[in-house]
Parts: C-alpha cells; sequence; structure tokens
C-alpha cells in the first residue's frame, strides 16, 4: 500500500478576542476547513505581549475593539517586535476607512466575522506568503554578503599579485643556494626559502578567505537549491520567457556551500533572461556526468571522473566570438548599467568547489552554461613526484620584465645544463631572435606591461618560431587556451615559480618536441 503523506505541521495561532463563544466559532471554522494548529487566546496588552515571547504563534487574529485593549494597538506592538508575523483584523464589522488604515499600518488582510468560510484559506495564504518573504530576505541578504566578498577578493587579487613578486625570487634563490657545498650557506638558504613559503601561505590564505573558499561546506540537495532559485527569480521573468526548472531527484547532493552555488547560479539566470529580449525558454537543468582525460584543457588540473553537471541554457541572441573571448576580463560587460564582474564571480565560485565551467553559444540560437562539480569517487591524476632532470645545452630564451625575477630564472636555468639568453621585454626578445636565430624553448612571462605575452607569441609565429613555450602565469588569471596564437606547444606554469617544476616542464617540452 502506498504510504500515507506527512501530517501537515500545526501552525501556533494567536487569537486575541474578549469573547469566548467568538473566539470557539474562529477555532471551529478553521478545524472544519481542515487546518491544523494549535490556539492561544488573550484579550488584554499584558497577555499578549507574553504570548509574543512564549508562544511565538505564526499567524495572529485579532478583533478590532475589546475593554481596554485594541486589535490596532496589537497590530502595533506585533510590528515593531515581528515585522513578518501574519495579523489578520477578525471583526462583526469594520469600515471601508478602518480597513484601509489597518492594511496601511500592516495588517496582511481582514475577516468579517459574518464570512467566516474564507478565514482558513487567508490564513494558508498569509502564512505562506509570510515564509516565502523571510526565505527571500534570506537568500538576498546572503547574496549581498557574497557580493561585498568579491569586492575584498579584487583588492585581495591585486596585493596577492605583488607580494608572489615580491617572494618569489626569494623561493628561486633558496633553491639555487639549496645546490651549493657550503653546508652554512645551504642553511641560510633554507631559511630563505621557509620564510619565503610561509610568506606565500599567508598570500594563498588572505587570497582563498577574500574568495569565499572558506565559507562553511555543507551537503546542499540539488532539488531544495532549484526550489530557491525558482523563488528568487519569480518576479523576474518578463513576458513571453518560459522558465523550465527540469529538478533533479531527492537524492542528489553536492558538497558545498549553497550560498555560493545559489548567488552563481542566480547570477547566470539573470543574464540569460537579458539575453532574450523578444521571449525565449530559460532551461536549468542537473544530470551525472563521467569526465575523461580529454575533457580537460592545457593548463587545467586533471581530475576525470564522476561530476554533475549543471546546465543553464537559454534560447537566446548567443555570443559572437569577440564577446566569448572577453567574458572573464574584469570589467568587461555588455550591459549598459553591468559591473562586468558576475561571470568572474561564477567562475571563482565553481573553481573554489574543485569544479570546471564550459560554455557553449552560438549567434543567434542561445548559449549554455555547463557547470561540472565533482562527486565522491572523482580520483586525481596530479601530483606524481618525478626526478628533476637536467638540460644538455639547450637555448632558452627567457623573456620576463622584472630585473630581480629575470636573473633568479637566468640562474637556475643555466644551473642545470642550458645555456640562457634574457630579455626584459618583448621588443628586445624578437630584436635577439633575429640577430642570433630562435632559441629552442621559451620562457614567457605572460604578465608584460609594454606587449603582452599573447601579442608576443603571434610575433614570434611571424619569425617563424615553432619551438615550445613555457608561459608563466598567475593563478586567478589563466589565458584562455582559445585565444592564444596557434603555437603547437604551450605549458602554463603557475607563479609563483616552483624550480623542480620549471626545470620538468622544459625536459618535458624539449623532449615533446624532439619526438615530433
Amino acid at each position: 500500500m502506498p504510504s500515507s503523506p506527512d501530517p501537515q505541521p500545526s501552525l501556533r495561532i494567536l487569537l486575541v478576542e474578549d469573547d469566548p463563544l467568538d473566539a470557539e466559532l474562529v477555532q471551529d471554522e478553521l478545524r472544519g476547513d481542515g487546518l491544523a494548529f494549535d490556539a492561544h487566546v488573550v484579550d488584554d496588552d499584558i497577555g499578549f505581549r507574553a504570548a509574543l515571547d512564549a508562544f511565538r504563534p505564526d499567524v495572529v487574529l485579532s478583533d478590532v475593539t475589546m475593554p481596554g485593549f485594541s486589535g490596532f494597538h496589537a497590530l502595533d506592538i506585533l510590528r515593531a517586535a515581528h515585522p513578518h508575523t501574519p495579523f489578520i483584523f477578525v471583526s462583526g464589522t469594520i469600515g471601508e476607512e478602518a480597513a484601509i488604515d489597518a492594511l496601511r499600518r500592516g495588517a496582511t488582510d481582514y475577516v468579517l466575522k459574518g464570512r467566516l468560510a474564507r478565514l482558513a484559506s487567508a490564513v494558508r495564504r498569509a502564512h505562506r506568503e509570510a515564509e516565502e518573504k523571510r526565505a527571500r530576505d534570506h537568500a538576498e541578504k546572503e547574496l549581498l554578503r557574497a557580493q561585498r566578498y568579491e569586492s575584498l577578493a579584487l583588492l585581495a587579487g591585486g596585493l596577492s599579485h605583488d607580494l608572489r613578486n615580491i617572494l618569489q625570487p626569494l623561493l628561486l634563490t633558496a633553491d639555487a643556494i639549496a645546490e651549493y657545498p657550503d653546508e652554512s650557506l645551504r642553511k641560510h638558504g633554507e631559511l630563505v626559502g621557509d620564510c619565503a613559503r610561509r610568506g606565500l601561505e599567508m598570500v594563498a590564505s588572505m587570497l582563498s578567505f577574500a574568495r569565499g573558499a572558506r565559507v562553511a561546506v555543507e551537503r546542499v540537495r540539488l532539488r531544495v537549491l532549484f526550489d530557491a532559485l525558482a523563488m528568487l527569480l519569480r518576479g523576474s521573468v518578463p513576458r513571453g520567457v518560459e522558465l523550465r526548472f527540469e529538478r533533479p531527484g531527492d537524492d542528489i547532493v553536492l558538497d558545498g556551500n549553497q550560498t555560493e552555488l545559489q548567488q552563481c547560479l542566480l547570477n547566470l539566470c539573470l543574464n540569460a533572461l537579458q539575453a532574450m529580449p523578444e521571449g525565449g525558454t530559460l532551461t536549468l537543468a542537473a544530470e551525472p556526468a563521467t569526465v575523461g582525460p580529454e575533457f580537460f584543457a592545457e593548463g587545467e588540473s586533471s581530475t576525470p571522473g564522476a561530476y554533475l553537471k549543471l546546465s543553464v541554457r537559454d534560447t537566446g541572441i548567443g555570443m559572437s566570438d569577440e564577446v566569448r573571448s572577453n567574458l572573464f576580463r574584469p570589467f568587461f560587460t555588455t550591459k549598459s548599467d553591468g559591473t562586468g564582474l558576475g561571470l568572474l564571480s561564477c567562475r571563482r565560485i565553481v573553481t573554489n568547489h574543485g569544479g570546471y565551467l564550459r560554455i557553449v553559444s552560438t549567434p543567434g540560437e542561445g548559449t549554455t552554461f555547463e557547470l561540472y562539480f565533482p562527486l565522491p569517487g572523482a580520483e586525481s591524476t596530479t601530483g606524481e613526484t618525478v626526478e628533476v632532470p637536467r638540460g644538455r645545452g639547450e637555448r632558452v630564451l627567457i623573456v620576463v620584465e622584472k630585473a630581480g625575477k629575470l636573473n633568479m630564472l637566468y640562474d637556475t636555468v643555466t644551473l642545470n645544463g642550458y645555456e640562457a639568453t634574457t630579455a626584459q621585454s618583448s621588443t628586445e626578445a624578437l630584436q635577439k631572435i633575429a640577430a642570433e636565430g630562435v632559441p629552442d624553448v621559451l620562457i614567457l612571462d605572460a604578465d608584460m606591461s609594454l606587449m603582452s605575452g599573447e601579442r608576443t607569441l603571434a610575433a614570434l609565429l611571424d619569425l617563424d618560431y615553432r619551438g615550445p613555450v613555457i608561459l608563466l602565469v598567475r593563478p586567478d588569471h589563466l589565458p584562455d587556451p582559445d585565444g592564444l596564437p596557434p603555437i603547437e606547444r604551450i605549458r602554463f606554469v603557475e607563479k609563483p615559480v616552483s624550480q623542480p617544476l620549471l626545470l620538468r616542464s622544459l625536459r618535458d617540452e624539449l623532449d615533446a618536441a624532439s619526438t615530433q
């Protein structure tokens, strides 16, 4: 036999009434309509205030006039103490002016005692609307809190970049000193390296906290998340747009932070609505997905396995290649009143959850944002320990603007068997290539002021450079591989640069190039 539905939870109803017969009549009417409730009756100021604290009603029903007390006075007390609790006048008579005044002062509804048949439906509706408003206010408060953290994240991102530039040469120096035979010098090098690593950990901690990566992790039920989004979007869907929520089953859960996930999906949904000025369909769906090694882009950590794919799909105007290439550039926006930080925030949230963001868009046909979040069982393929190899006299061109960082990289490369040439600008690098010939491998800083890394790579192609490139990038500002020139082999190495990782990357790329 099918199981019976869960019983409806009882409402706590505070009844302000001086006539016991009328109080009983009201309760009988509610019971007769099938409403489950617990009632408490008061008829004066002291009893009403005490009941608000002890009984904590879900709904207040009140007569208008009573000896020594009034419903309007009860309404004022309730609104001062509990502004969201519904208040319904139940009176024998109430004039038009009194009814208007009651609603203006915060009453939810009024019902005449001669028409009690609609009282139960009025109570149900008032309670439901109050619950929805509480949930909406909570969601908006959490969203504002997350947006404040986003502003802090931008500041922290700039500071972390500057601090990394200061600490990175210390790490490279410590790695170089570790190769010296003098034990006293090696100990000093260990001290320098330890201090640099501690400083970088502090930078990472500050940046992680500012970006919200340390918010509480909880078990998020996808159906609850989708229902909350549907409620938040209810008043934002324009005419002509159909909202489709392919709600997942109750058993589908995700480990993460519901506030951040809700912020991310809400942002994508609002963007999708604005992309359909002539109407269309907005679809939010969830489904399991298995991700293989071919899914991951160059420079992404490869973690194949089981994922949950969330899709936000619209049938709007779509995006051109130019718009797609700039989507995650801070302050880039196609809206007259936009900040350009929304999608940057979405990508940050997905990344903080260990996930990946993919975009499929065709002009005139719509856009789909696909969010992949790892499920238990995904196994990382990273973290293997490989012995650091030495060079065999290959020519390396190092292009970095900062003199201190450039010198450290030069020492690292030359002390490990490579023949290095340096340049502090892209222009100088191109001049050296024209005069001395193309190198076997290029180490290039992606963040240069006079000529960007992307433009430098494009110029290298014009000089017939076909070798591998080691691109030094900030972990919070990875280039889009689709936006880079068609260099056959590009390896991203995150800053601050680890000497073993750099040397392994050099050897791997040179060995791969020699076999082609």
